[in-house]
């Protein structure tokens, strides 16, 4: 299961319109142009896994080359699940992830959510996990643990579609972006235990301030801010 979302936007060169561009000829040359926003750039090694998610990789890079400033559906479950968490609270969670944990694999945003790549099997383990930290469900009377501290999470797996951000351009306000976009063919993607123990840290910690030291500067949200050399 692939698609590309219909989009009238067509990559220009000069005046005219050109459809069916090398896409990875593009990819390619954006990364060298655009190289101080390298962690929210995707690599054509990136978009080539990207595509591998798909039942039908070469018809979905195909699409990539007809409409390279679309957002697209890619299928969950094969090569990567998503971890689904509001957006204050992922970029809480990727704080200590980069900060004091082992990086993270491909994040974007979407509609206020941020979507976490993971290791597939991570959208069937970490539900329970949750729920055994005394966080999901739990008593009724919600007395003991975290409960109260984590928001809804999401977990997109096997069955499951989600939507990912353009491999060109940006997104339009409210659309989806890269936060720290793929970048070779075999990225690491974060397990559930891994996801678990962020979100541990987040949920435990005291309220953060807004003027705290972030890797998310207000005035600059666009600004290369991981260092995507740590990932393993």
């Amino acid at each position: 299961m692939s698609a590309w979302l219909n989009d009238e936007t067509t990559l220009r060169i000069g005046t005219a319109p050109h459809h069916g561009v090398d896409i990875f000829a593009l990819l390619r040359d954006s990364a060298d142009n655009r190289a101080d926003h390298r962690a929210a750039q995707v690599t054509a090694s990136g978009a080539a896994w990207l595509a591998g998610a798909s039942t039908h990789p070469r018809s979905t890079l195909s699409q990539w080359e007809a409409h390279p400033c679309s957002p697209g559906v890619l299928p969950c479950g094969s090569s990567f699940d998503i971890v689904n968490v509001p957006a204050l609270f992922g970029r809480r969670m990727l704080e200590q992830l980069w900060a004091e944990g082992p990086g993270s694999g491909p994040v974007a945003t979407h509609r206020g959510r941020m979507l976490l790549f993971a290791a597939p099997g991570t959208a069937q383990r970490l539900p329970s996990l949750l729920a055994w930290e005394e966080w999901g469900t739990g008593s009724a009377d919600g007395a003991r643990g975290h409960r109260g501290a984590l928001p809804p999470v999401l977990c997109h797996g096997t069955g499951d579609a989600v939507t990912v951000p353009p491999l060109t351009g940006g997104a339009g306000a409210g659309g989806p972006r890269w936060v720290v976009a793929p970048d070779t063919r075999n990225p690491w993607l974060p397990g559930p235990d891994v996801l678990l123990w962020a979100c541990v840290r987040v949920g435990r910690s005291a309220a953060p301030s807004t003027t705290g030291n972030s890797i998310f500067p207000p005035a600059d949200p666009g600004a290369n801010v991981y260092d995507v050399t740590r990932r393993r």
